[in-house]
């Protein structure tokens, strides 16, 4: 064999095995411990504390501004209507035919008694006249579960004029357009006369409907 063949030969045979040893060995192909595995990627976790600008807050609670109802003592106290009261009149001087009326609350949560009550007289026109001024819806007192408010509707003496009445029939100022059921009362010897008779705003006591 020539020195050239020879030397072919021997240069293959280095060229085998050194392509035998960078090759992989049974441990790589399995993934032992010489060998690296391709694992997923694991997401990205967002961070558990809240930006201090967002809406939450620092504890995540909702931070909207307002009034609570829970603490404004005067948050749904609504006008009293003839839906919320009982009604009564009671003969209190015989020789004008004057009488106390009143109302109590007969429900379950406190109502708002504004100005004076509208009343009018069985089957004849008009109403009673205001008498005495009555205090702004500001300033109007409220009304209780239980508790009664006053007026007094001022009759008048027989004078020919006018006409006597067995019963007077009465709806709230709620200074709206609330429909009322009115609320009747007997009133025997009530001398109805024009112009001549006139209710008090409602009051927190009887002596001071009947005083005005």
């Amino acid at each position: 064999m020539s020195t050239v063949r020879r030397f072919a030969v021997a240069l293959a045979v280095v060229s085998g095995l050194a392509l035998t040893a960078c090759g992989p060995t049974e441990d790589d192909a399995a993934g032992g411990a010489g060998g690296t595995t391709a694992s997923p990627t694991k997401p990205a976790t967002p961070s558990a504390s809240p930006d201090k600008g967002s809406a939450g807050g620092e504890d995540g609670s909702s931070s909207s501004p307002g009034t609570d109802p829970e603490t404004d003592p005067d948050y749904d106290v609504f006008p009293c209507s003839t839906y919320d009261v009982k009604f009564s009149a009671n003969l209190a001087e015989p020789t004008t035919s004057s009488y106390l009326l009143k109302i109590t609350n007969k429900s379950s949560k406190a109502c708002r008694v504004l100005g004076h009550p509208v009343v009018t007289f069985g089957d004849l026109d008009g109403q009673a006249t205001e008498r005495g001024k009555a205090p702004g819806i500001e300033e109007a007192f409220k009304l209780a579960p239980g508790k009664s408010a006053y007026a007094g509707l001022m009759g008048g003496t027989n004078d020919g004029t006018g006409k006597t009445v067995g019963s007077i029939a009465m709806t709230m100022n709620t200074e709206s357009d609330l429909e009322q059921t009115p609320l009747t009362a007997s009133t025997p010897g009530l001398y109805v006369s024009p112009d001549k008779n006139s209710v008090t705003p409602w009051v927190g006591n009887a002596e001071d409907a009947l005083s005005l």
